[in-house]
């Protein structure tokens, strides 16, 4: 079995709205040579064609079998984990990751469910929005008087740090264990329960924020950064599955409680 059917198949890079496809067809290069293989485009500007096939090299087969969609969530929807690259600091802080704890947490958390590292449009990076389904940002500590990193050499760089930690981690393995991560790739364990998959948390805060209008505590019409302001309080806390189907079920309850309320105050 080679290392496109090991751990290194459950990282995925997601690029977002790619205007230029010669940069897709040089950022499959960078991939390939770190043993990436999964690669989702999300409503790229320009398809890839003969120009990025040309810029892959022998990277061909990663650009054909590259997916796309529509939008990031739906590139992201089965991942338990997400980190967005982010080239400035916003308004609000997330949680950071430098570019050798970014690699060394998608490897970890790679054993147990796809795990995605977003990059954004060549010009303007990722939206907020964007950011914002991400759990962890990671920032490349450019030069900062001359910080022009294109997208292949972003891709690049982050890409070298995955393949850095997996060759660690499977290093780690044979010497302890006498295993091969690339032949026999164990399921680890982490410290907590497992932690829900992308499409499972998206549920979560769209039901927080459902039970936050009908308590009154959002209006509609100014909601607001409440909602912005939680999700980087709970991507900071990271709830694990059995956390988050029990803030659902405290959710439910307070909806409960709400609609009761009003009950009772329409019969007065």
């Amino acid at each position: 079995m080679s290392e496109q059917s090991s751990l290194l198949s459950n990282v995925r890079i997601v690029l977002v709205n790619t205007s230029d496809c010669r940069n897709i067809g040089s950022a499959a290069r960078a991939m390939k040579t770190m043993g990436l293989s999964e690669l989702i485009l999300v409503d790229p500007i320009e398809m890839p064609n003969g120009q990025a096939q040309a810029l892959a090299a022998g990277a061909t087969d990663v650009l054909k079998n590259a997916k796309v969609v529509t939008t990031l969530a739906e590139a992201i929807s089965d991942c338990g984990l997400v980190v967005g690259t982010s080239a400035r600091s916003r308004t609000l802080p997330w949680p950071m990751l430098e570019p050798r704890g970014c690699g060394e947490k998608l490897v970890e958390e790679a054993y147990n469910f796809p795990v995605a590292l977003v990059f954004g449009r060549e010009s303007s990076g990722l939206t907020n929005d964007e950011l914002q389904l991400c759990h962890f940002h990671v920032q490349i500590p450019a030069n900062p008087d001359y910080s022009s990193l294109n997208l292949a050499m972003a891709v690049q760089t982050l890409s070298y740090e995955v393949r850095t930690s997996f060759l660690i981690d499977q290093q780690k393995a044979f010497q302890t264990k006498g295993e091969n991560l690339s032949k026999n790739l164990p399921k680890k364990t982490l410290d907590e329960d497992e932690y829900p998959i992308m499409d499972e948390t998206e549920r979560f805060y769209q039901h927080f924020e459902d039970a936050l209008k009908e308590t009154g505590f959002i209006t509609p019409s100014h909601p607001g950064l409440v909602m912005t302001k939680l999700r980087r309080l709970f991507n900071r806390a990271r709830p694990d599955v059995k956390e988050v189907k029990m803030m659902r079920g405290i959710l439910a309850s307070v909806q409960r409680a709400a609609k009761a309320n009003d009950k009772e105050a329409n019969k007065e």
